[in-house]
């Protein structure tokens, strides 16, 4: 393919995303290269988290103002933890017999795996945080004006 073919990626502009993942990303100083990652991740997540909130108890719901803040620090959270396992992946040791297309599939296994482990982690730090002053302060922090 060449260059002409090839649309220019756009870099993300952080005053087009929302406030709270804005919030998020310039709290945890996450580099530049991976803002589109992070607004990808927030993109095709917001259902599968929208169901985590929901689950939570309005008194660990109460931790934070509202879901976006919540939908903000997965998306972040998710992205770090991706970008950690892909970085593992050229050096995973594999079964010799599996095929390159065994070998994607069990890839994509793994980082959903991963990816969901981050909205489980969430949930339990949330709830814990009603009860720990620290946790509860370290989440408001993010969100401080």
């Amino acid at each position: 393919m060449s260059e002409a073919n090839t649309p220019e990626k756009q870099p993300i502009d952080l005053a087009t995303i929302s406030p709270e993942l804005r919030q998020v990303i310039e709290f945890d100083q996450v580099p530049e290269a991976m803002f589109e990652m992070v607004t990808s991740i927030h993109e095709v997540s917001e259902e599968a988290v929208r169901e985590a909130w929901d689950s939570l108890p309005a008194s660990a719901q109460n931790v934070l103002d509202n879901f976006e803040q919540f939908h903000a620090l997965i998306s972040v959270s998710q992205a770090f933890a991706g970008v950690n396992v892909m970085e593992e992946f050229p050096t995973m040791k594999l079964p010799e017999g599996m095929s390159e297309e065994e070998k994607d599939a069990y890839r994509a296994q793994l980082l959903d795996h991963v990816l969901f482990n981050c909205v489980k982690d969430m949930v339990k730090q949330l709830k814990k945080a009603r009860r720990d002053p620290i946790l509860k302060r370290d989440f408001r922090d993010v969100f401080a004006k």
